[in-house]
């Protein structure tokens, strides 16, 4: 039996600071900037600065229809840093599209019969380990990953692992074979949190795809789903207050004066997904993650949506569910594919990424976009 809990509406994001509602393209784009610093900075403790150095060196070419791998030298001129990155081409001459993902750990994700679909259809995939740039475990001194080359700043993991995205978007942009306007990110989960906040602060990807990403990602605060379930993860979405007491190294440290009042928080999730448009947009959720909230998801989508609509591009904003539970396989990848193809050929979306998941579900907000002026 379901018994989802609404805590409250999701706020405007086009109300400014000073309490004006946004009216024209311009105040947009100024109040955009003001998602970009209060939202990330509340969110996640803001974002590492762009390196002082970069450098990219080939590790292992072997061209076309096979797999390179090259190393990446940036950070500090003080402090130094280092992680690799795997490109696997498809056996196509000219530049490709980029599926992008930081997800290399995760094995049971972009596997071979992922990247061998990918290819078929002319995409390059890329992989990195985020956890490279930050481990994903508590680090109080915080002398890993990218950590120590600002210890002035406080920037979370997540943080650390979307400037590692953006790291790699600066390495593509040197390889000649690479379609700098196609460049795609995805990720699973606490990954999938990562790709949202990469692709909300690098207008460069064009293509941004979180899947089952839930609170701190997709999942809307104001909305838990609560359902019958053999435990915990399988009855209630993630908890704010959980996820600060257990992972607190991927949470802005803000976010404890909202723990158990998140209805007064000052945005919600759709704030930062409203960071990606005019882009395009492709959320991916199991019907049966109930941890990831995808109840909460579509609510937090459908709010964003009319920001998309004050471009004038609602057709760039997009979701795909199926059946089954928290994972990132095959059919996840396969609407990606299609969501980047039917843009790139200027065809319709595919009817099952614009089918309506939820048919019950009253809107969570209140307000509309403004018409553009």
């Amino acid at each position: 039996m379901r018994k989802d809990e609404r805590l409250g509406m999701l706020p405007d994001p086009f109300i400014m600071r000073d309490g004006h509602r946004v009216q024209t393209m311009e105040e947009w784009e100024a109040r955009r900037q003001e998602i970009l610093e209060d939202t990330i900075g509340l969110e996640f403790d803001g974002m590492p600065p762009k390196p002082e150095v970069f450098r990219v060196e080939a590790t292992h070419l072997r061209g076309k229809g096979n797999t390179s791998s090259y190393r990446i030298h940036c950070g500090t001129k003080e402090k130094p840093f280092t992680f690799c990155f795997y490109v696997y081409r498809p056996a196509l001459d000219g530049r490709c599209p980029v599926l992008l993902t930081g997800d290399l750990t995760y094995t049971m994700c972009c596997n071979d019969e992922v990247i061998a679909e990918a290819n078929r259809r002319g995409f390059i995939v890329v992989k990195f380990n985020r956890n490279e740039l930050a481990p994903d475990y508590a680090d109080p001194d915080r002398q890993n990953g990218i950590y120590g080359l600002w210890p002035e700043l406080n920037f979370t993991a997540i943080s650390a692992w979307a400037w590692g995205y953006h790291r790699v978007i600066d390495a593509l942009e040197t390889l000649d074979y690479v379609d700098m306007d196609h460049i795609a990110v995805t990720g699973h989960s606490r990954g999938g949190k990562t790709a949202l906040l990469a692709g909300a602060t690098d207008t460069r990807i064009r293509y941004t795809c979180p899947n089952g990403s839930g609170t701190h990602g997709c999942g809307a605060y104001r909305f838990n789903q609560i359902e019958d379930g053999n435990g915990f993860s399988d009855s209630h979405s993630e908890p704010l207050g959980w996820m600060m007491e257990r992972i607190g190294y991927w949470m802005g440290q803000g976010l404890w004066d909202y723990v158990g009042k998140e209805e007064t928080l000052p945005h919600d999730s759709h704030f930062i997904k409203a960071l990606v448009a005019p882009r395009c947009y492709l959320e991916t959720n199991g019907y049966g993650d109930i941890w990831a909230n995808p109840r909460g998801s579509y609510l937090s989508l459908l709010a964003a949506k009319e920001v998309w609509k004050f471009y004038g591009a609602e057709d760039k904003c997009a979701c795909w569910y199926r059946e089954g539970g928290h994972n990132h396989g095959w059919l996840d990848f396969n609407a990606l594919f299609d969501f980047m193809e039917a843009d790139m050929k200027g065809t319709p979306l595919p009817e099952d990424i614009t089918r309506i998941p939820y048919d019950d579900m009253e809107l969570l907000h209140d307000w509309t976009a403004p018409e553009a002026k």
